[in-house]
């Protein structure tokens, strides 16, 4: 009886997982996943992403296992190894979720001709997005520029059903699962000391607990800095440990759905232009003729959570700690590197990329170049005030007092203007004058 290869990518879950379930209709199954040196120790290297990954997979290796499975590992080139599988198995098919992205279309390129020279079946499926990019494109373009249209078609898109966890899986006889990731998969470099944990068991108990608890108030609290009652869902929807379709239909109708909805919405519209421009990491959306600082001392600064403005540092200290940013505070860091300091934002995102664990090439690059002006912003000079926006989404500066130490000992609003202290308790205090021109009136 022929078998059927998953090449799992980011959609470790076995839940609504189109792929995955398309395999299990075949007699045997193969859930493959290969460890790319190109990503693992390449330009995407994270080790925040890494040591999250692992867990990722340790966790799906031992839902398949529940299932009569296992998980099936190589390291090396996706394709070759692949391949490989295929021709010891004896496979007849390969699934593969579609994804967007310069990597993930040279991956499924190469994969179609290594599949067309073997006479291989390479079947495609959507369950990275909720509305896949094809699905988005709108009448006379080839993909939506403004989020506004792209949210009106993408609420009235006919969502595909879920697709249930299969019943049983059966490894082909003879197949090595191959060696379980472990310490010396990790990428080398420093890493956040509280990352969350990976894996779909871990990312269901966050998604139930939320929509219980955090949900019915997500479109009044999101917010807010110090609250920080946003979902957390990014990493594992960016992992594909949740399915974005399931969240969206658990989300619709709800109360403080609405809010939520456009967030994945947005995820979508970013994925629909990466699609459409895979150049979007690199190069400006829409060139504004900006000229960019080029200060190592200032990105340094900034990078480091040594801005002299709270707010800022505050949540450039939480990306180094936890390996996330509060959204409300990405946006004002990075408007603070590109409208306040003038560096590129390239050199913000390249940061970004680094320390996030829920680091996304289509959302990152696409929310960089929105706080740019160089993106899909309709308000390209749009700016940030960081004095009023902290005085509003952190009044009492909890949020501050959180991340910065320093800070501690000042109360209430009063955290947010330390260089209005005398100037012994700022000695005393230790902590930096402000930097950029504009920085203490908090334009940016």
């Amino acid at each position: 009886m022929a078998a059927a290869i998953v090449l799992l990518t980011r959609d470790l879950r076995v839940h609504d997982q189109p792929a995955l379930a398309a395999a299990c209709r075949a007699g045997r199954q193969v859930p493959l996943f290969v460890l790319d040196p190109a990503l693992l120790g390449g330009l995407h290297a994270s080790p925040n992403r890494a040591a999250f990954l692992i867990e990722c997979l340790a966790d799906l290796d031992s839902s398949l296992r529940r299932m009569g499975g296992g998980l099936v590992l190589r390291r090396g080139d996706p394709v070759a190894e692949a391949m490989r599988v295929a021709n010891a198995v004896g496979a007849a098919e390969i699934h593969l979720s579609a994804d967007a992205g310069t990597h993930a279309a040279h991956r499924r390129i190469r994969l179609a001709e290594a599949c067309s020279r073997a006479g291989l079946k390479l079947a495609l499926h959507r369950g990275v997005a909720v509305v896949p990019p094809a699905e988005l494109t709108p009448s006379g373009g080839d993909h939506f520029r403004v989020f506004t249209p792209c949210w009106r078609r993408w609420r009235a898109a006919l969502w595909r059903p879920p697709v249930p966890v299969p019943g049983r899986m059966r490894l082909p006889d003879g197949i090595a699962p191959g060696r379980r990731p472990g310490p010396g998969d990790a990428v080398p470099g420093p890493r956040s000391p509280r990352l969350p944990r990976g894996g779909e068991t871990e990312g269901r108990h966050l998604l139930n607990r939320w929509l219980r608890r955090d949900l019915p108030a997500y479109g009044d609290a999101h917010d807010d800095l110090p609250g920080d009652r946003t979902s957390r869902l990014s990493p594992y929807l960016h992992f594909g440990c949740v399915s974005p379709l399931e969240v969206a239909l658990r989300t619709a109708g709800r109360q403080g759905g609405e809010s939520f909805l456009r967030q994945l919405c947005w995820r979508d519209f970013h994925l629909q232009v990466l699609a459409a421009r895979p150049d979007l990491t690199r190069r400006d959306y829409r060139s504004r003729g900006r000229h960019w600082k080029d200060d190592p001392d200032l990105l340094q600064a900034w990078s480091e959570g040594r801005t002299g403005v709270p707010v800022v540092d505050a949540g450039m200290r939480q990306l180094r700690r936890e390996g996330r940013i509060h959204n409300r505070a990405r946006l004002l860091v990075a408007s603070f590197l590109v409208r306040e300091l003038g560096i590129d934002w390239r050199r913000g995102a390249a940061h970004f990329f680094e320390w996030l664990v829920d680091g996304d090439v289509a959302n990152n690059a696409g929310n960089w170049q929105w706080v740019a002006g160089t993106g899909n912003d309709t308000r390209p000079n749009r700016s940030f005030n960081h004095l009023r926006q902290a005085l509003r989404f952190d009044p009492a500066g909890d949020y501050v007092r959180r991340y910065v130490p320093e800070l501690r000992g000042i109360p209430g609003a009063a955290v947010h203007r330390p260089w209005a202290l005398p100037a012994a308790e700022r000695e005393r205090i230790g902590y930096p004058d402000p930097i950029g021109p504009g920085a203490r009136s908090g334009r940016s």
